[in-house]
């Protein structure tokens, strides 16, 4: 679960850093910092971690789930979208990640909170499933909005006919696959085999999502029921001529790649596969290979795009987001790829890499960054200028609130073509948890500095806040680091007590 829970954090923070809310500030003033042991007990780490969610279960969640973020004196929650009293949030790291670090407590530690604190995440997906399978962003449980959502419960209750009612699972931001994946490794613990509730609303999201799945292999950005079996299945192209200015067309309905959403996708596949053993799964992971593969822009431009029309034609998106080539969901989808290929051990679904990496070389721009966009055919870094969005070739005065420029990517690259000289065998070797006390004591020496940072930054109440604001991404980062610790010092044995007594 360890290496789940990593994919998990990683995605939260794809395509930029979690904007902050400012507030006023509240009632408490901040304590002193306490001093903390460079390498703290496991029962010091354990005592944290039990605070921080039995604060976090009762009082910031709503009916067993959790928005993103609570005003201090928690009278209103917060998501990316909305804010309410009666508010959660299915976008990470809302409601389905606080349930995964849920999970990862009750592995390490059998502290029954977790399991229950689990339990009632599941309860709040199960409530807001859609009557198409997936999620939406967020569910606000205050009517009349309740009311505006066709849900899975509904069918089951003989209410079959949508009407006016909103059934859009979505796969941005990877709402439904991280609801998917909790539900998938909540339900495979041996106290839920026999919940029929829980198995049932898990398979009817999973069938939900393959039925999603495209001819071609792909996925829409989000869906209403199944994919139209008659769309066509052809190789990209790229439009000579296409509309300069944002069109405003509902893009939902196109095959869509970014923020790596189809690789979050992959990794439900995966893991059902793993858990379950149906072969149904692996089916529709070398589907979506095939269809990544298929996606490939051609030469010289041999990157993907964000987003493509049902034509297969790079297509606008957001006022933001148009027709390109796109260096950062090109990398992305060389690590779904090679995911996807450690999976199935298919050497085909590398065959895009060499050509790929060629072309990102070509487009690095002077001083070693990158744009988010690449023109057609010119190969040219596309902008937008602020406030006005007019697309542009000059970077001089961009909207601040998306990444039209990323500086880190050549690490990024750097590490995977790293990565890509290993085989497959190296790689699977280095995704296995370590096997000796030595080796754990070294993965909690690592952790170490996280944890006591984690252990100060701990409020009063057991949780952690920014600009005065309770914030679910820095229990997310805190409480991973402490989870971590625990497991790698309990598994290092007499070695970390002997570390512990030498400083």
């Amino acid at each position: 679960m360890y290496e789940r829970l990593r994919f998990v954090v990683a995605l939260l923070v794809i395509g930029g850093a979690i904007a902050h809310c400012q507030e006023a500030a509240g009632p408490s003033a901040p304590a002193a910092k306490p001093v903390i042991d460079p390498y703290p007990s496991v029962a010091q780490v354990e005592a944290a971690m039990h605070k921080a969610v039995s604060f976090a279960r009762t009082s910031l969640s709503f009916a067993g789930g959790y928005a993103t973020r609570w005003s201090r004196d928690l009278k209103e929650s917060r998501t990316s979208d909305t804010s309410g009293t009666a508010v959660i949030s299915i976008e990470g790291p809302g409601t389905p990640v606080m349930g995964q670090q849920f999970l990862r407590g009750w592995e390490i530690t059998r502290d029954p909170l977790y399991l229950q604190a689990a339990r009632e995440v599941a309860d709040a997906l199960l409530w807001t499933q859609l009557a198409s399978g997936g999620w939406e962003t967020f569910h606000d449980y205050s009517l009349p909005a309740a009311r505006k959502q066709h849900y899975r419960r509904d069918i089951e209750a003989g209410d079959t006919d949508r009407g006016q009612r909103r059934a859009l699972s979505t796969l941005d931001d990877d709402k439904t696959q991280f609801a998917l994946l909790f539900l998938i490794d909540f339900a495979a613990l041996p106290e839920n085999k026999t919940d029929t509730a829980l198995q049932s609303a898990l398979r009817f999201g999973l069938d939900s999502l393959l039925a999603a799945q495209a001819p071609n292999g792909g996925w829409s950005q989000g869906f209403s029921g199944p994919f139209d079996p008659a769309a066509p299945v052809q190789k990209p192209s790229l439009p000579a001529d296409w509309p300069k200015v944002w069109p405003d067309l509902d893009y939902t309905g196109y095959y869509t790649l970014n923020d790596g959403n189809l690789l979050s996708v992959a990794r439900v596949l995966i893991r059902a596969h793993e858990v379950s053993g149906e072969a149904r799964y692996l089916a529709a992971l070398r589907k979506l290979g095939d269809f990544l593969v298929l996606a490939q822009c051609p030469e010289p431009q041999a990157g993907w795009a964000q987003q493509y029309n049902l034509r297969m034609e790079p297509a606008w998106a957001r006022k933001f987001e148009p027709p390109s080539i796109s260096p950062l969901e090109s990398l992305i989808t060389l690590n779904t790829l090679v995911e996807i290929w450690l999976a199935t051990g298919e050497e085909r679904y590398r065959s895009p890499i060499p050509s790929a990496l060629a072309w990102l070389e070509t487009s690095r721009l002077p001083g070693g960054s990158y744009a988010r966009f690449m023109e057609l055919h010119t190969n040219k870094p596309l902008y937008f200028v602020k406030d006005t969005y007019e697309l542009t070739y000059d970077d001089s005065n961009l909207p601040t609130h998306y990444g039209f420029k990323i500086d880190e990517l050549q690490g990024n690259l750097d590490d995977f073509k790293e990565a890509y000289r290993l085989t497959r065998e190296e790689r699977l070797a280095k995704l296995k948890p370590p096997t000796t006390p030595k080796a754990w004591l070294s993965k909690a020496k690592g952790t170490a500095r996280k944890v006591v940072i984690a252990l100060e930054g701990q409020n009063k109440e057991g949780f952690w806040t920014d600009d005065n604001v309770y914030e679910a991404h820095l229990f997310v980062k805190h409480f991973t680091a402490m989870a971590n610790y625990t497991e790698a010092a309990k598994a290092a044995g007499p070695l970390f007590e002997t570390l512990r007594a030498a400083k």
